[in-house]
């Protein structure tokens, strides 16, 4: 089997909407070799190329009759995946997954162990926040969730409205978990983390 037919038969197990990267095929043949391959693909409509080295198994919509946009988040866990890093929404995009905003942003953020890196596409711009290893790889996603989203809205803006949603978020054992976890956290929001455990 040629390599641009393994490429082709890996994309066709995808699911729509999933991101694949230059890297993801590796294993078959120079980085050279692989962009010819996943060229050929954008052109016969199988992908499209989100920008260098990042592609997407488009999804289609029969109810609006039209491609779906790229999903900034699937984009972001994909290039985590390809740099080896750990990252967690930070600022809007915690907010939004703690149910604080419905407000979509344009620009994505994450904390990351890796470097400040920012990427675009169309009106979309990924930006990666450093932040230490410890401070990111040891922690569970719910406690950074938190811990970024109160430094997100800063001690000023939180009330006992904010502080009920959270608490309204977890469940007990989540709430054990953050509590444990988020000792080293500045001060106030510990504070506040405590207030969320305890609604």
């Amino acid at each position: 089997m040629s390599i641009i037919e393994d490429i082709k038969n890996r994309i066709i197990d995808l699911d729509d909407g999933e991101i694949i990267m230059t890297s993801d095929f590796a294993d078959l043949s120079s980085i050279t070799t692989i962009r010819k391959c996943l060229g050929r693909c954008v052109d016969e409509g199988m992908i499209r190329r989100v920008f260098d080295g990042v592609y997407e198994k488009p999804r289609y919509s029969k109810l609006l009759n039209e491609f779906m946009p790229t999903n900034p988040e699937k984009v972001a866990y994909a290039l985590a995946r390809n740099y080896h890093w750990t990252i967690a929404p930070c600022g809007d995009i915690a907010l939004n997954k703690l149910g604080l905003t419905t407000q979509v942003p344009t620009v994505w953020t994450y904390v990351s162990d890796g470097p400040y890196r920012d990427f675009e596409w169309g009106n979309i711009k990924l930006r990666f926040k450093h932040k230490t290893n410890r401070e990111i790889s040891q922690l569970s996603m719910q406690t950074i969730l938190v811990i970024e989203a109160l430094r997100a809205l800063g001690k000023d803006r939180i009330d006992a409205d904010i502080i009920s949603q959270l608490g309204k978020h977890f469940q007990e054992k989540d709430k054990d978990i953050i509590l444990n976890e988020a000792t080293a956290c500045s001060e106030w929001i510990y504070e506040m983390i405590r207030k969320v455990c305890a609604a």
